[in-house]
């Protein structure tokens, strides 16, 4: 899929430069094959697919034109990093931009008819039976018998739970665990989800020692929810298959880009800010006693404890006896008028790209927490301290869905640490640029931050 994407945005770009006859095919060539390449590798993630019968394409519009726009922006740093930019024709970079959305959403269009008649042809369907239907079978089950393009016809499956059907499912039940083995026998099946949940091991081993008997393909269902969060991912370690429950996105090459983009930005934004960065420290200063920039403990990756700095917003005051932190609240006394428009805009936040510089933060992560509150909602909330598998960051994807400021409630923190995970597991630059972009766009609307 990946090729086919990338091959339309080089033919894109090729017929652009066949429009405007004041433009060379051989100017561009390098961008050809920036674009090439990075689009290959963009469009070649399959967590992007949206595998779903009711969908008009095997990417959606919205999608398309985000990983389009990471492209174009690889691509135009790539020219600036090899200071060739003036050589290329703004009328077709342009042009280029503009069209290629929609050839791409052609191409997606394309794919998914061509995907559709495949797995829909006579003969190409697989039939599949289920034995011990645990909730993520049951899952798998309601998605083949929704969506075509997953090419498997569920028939029923064998549990030893009594009852006609599982509630809330369609298919007939079949049989117990061990009438399973006769029936596929008696019915040549293609495929068998085993599931390893409610059986025991004793019920379920002559079943998959029967099954070694026959030419199904035998796929095993663990429940997730034993395993905690309800996420799990094949993988191979030294020749090992291992069920991965929870890990980082941050290894190898994807640390190393991670890291890259990182200080490219923050020292961007740091230049680019500097005079505004001045005028807030004097603010800071003349709006109440006390240093100009405070500094805090937080958790950062690993569990390891950072220091992480902001524009001083409120009163100098002493800690109470107890130690505790308390959160800023809307009207808070503490806060300094000046350190309350710091607070509504976010600009407290900028000395955190230093941090960002230093290595200790990220641009994009789960939001840092002070210790006391970490070892607190680290006993209330299940999952707390996989947050930490990543690099805390200035913004995140909790907050630009509502979850920015005040958590004054149990609730409101399960809610976050969900956001958090889900960014962990569904990591990617283009979500990434993502989020800053709706970052913007939260500061000068949210009314969460005081």
């Amino acid at each position: 899929m990946g090729a086919a994407y990338a091959l339309t945005i080089i033919l894109t770009l090729e017929i652009c430069v066949a429009i405007y006859q004041w433009a060379d095919f051989a100017t561009f060539n390098f961008v050809a094959v920036v674009a090439g390449v990075t689009g290959f590798i963009v469009f070649s993630d399959l967590r992007r697919y949206a595998v779903d019968n009711a969908a008009l394409m095997v990417h959606r519009f919205g999608t398309i034109v985000r990983l389009w726009i990471g492209t174009f922006f690889v691509v135009v740093l790539a020219l600036y990093l090899t200071k060739t930019g003036t050589e290329f024709s703004r009328v077709v970079m342009t042009l280029w931009l503009v069209v290629t959305p929609f050839t791409l959403t052609l191409t997606s269009l394309g794919c998914r008819w061509w995907a559709l008649r495949m797995y829909t042809a006579k003969g190409e369907r697989r039939t599949a039976i289920f034995v011990g239907f645990s909730e993520d079978a049951q899952r798998l089950a309601e998605s083949f018998q929704t969506s075509k393009m997953l090419g498997i016809t569920p028939m029923g499956f064998f549990d030893n739970r009594q009852g006609t059907q599982r509630v809330g499912s369609e298919l007939p039940r079949l049989g117990s665990l061990m009438e399973a083995i006769e029936w596929i026998e008696r019915n040549p099946v293609d495929v068998v989800f085993v599931g390893l949940v409610h059986a025991r091991t004793s019920d379920i081993a002559p079943v998959v020692d029967a099954l070694h008997d026959s030419v199904a393909s035998v796929y095993f269902v663990p429940d997730s929810k034993l395993f905690g969060l309800g996420h799990m991912q094949y993988a191979e370690m030294a020749g090992t298959p291992v069920l991965v429950a929870y890990e980082t996105p941050f290894i190898g090459i994807t640390r190393l880009l991670k890291r890259f983009v990182d200080v490219i930005m923050s020292f961007l934004i740091l230049l680019l800010l500097s005079p505004a960065l001045l005028a807030i420290a004097i603010g800071v200063k003349l709006s109440s006693p006390g240093p100009v920039v405070f500094r805090q403990m937080r958790y950062g990756v690993g569990g390891q404890k950072i220091v992480v700095s902001k524009f001083r917003s409120m009163r100098n005051d002493p800690l109470p006896r107890t130690g505790e932190i308390k959160q800023a609240t809307v009207g808070d006394a503490r806060v300094t008028p000046f350190g309350r428009f710091l607070r509504k805009t976010s600009l407290d936040e900028l000395p955190q790209f230093f941090n960002v510089l230093e290595g200790s933060m990220s641009i994009v992560g789960p939001r840092p927490h002070a210790v006391q509150h970490n070892e607190l909602y680290r006993k209330q909330v299940k999952g707390y301290m996989l947050r930490h598998k990543v690099k805390p960051g200035i913004t995140g994807w909790a907050q630009v869905n509502g979850l920015r400021g005040e958590t004054d409630t149990l609730d409101k923190m399960q809610r976050r640490i969900e956001y958090d995970l889900y960014y962990i597991r569904n990591w990617s630059l283009g979500l990434d640029f993502k989020i800053i972009l709706r970052t913007v766009l939260v500061v000068f609307k949210d009314r969460n931050a005081y």
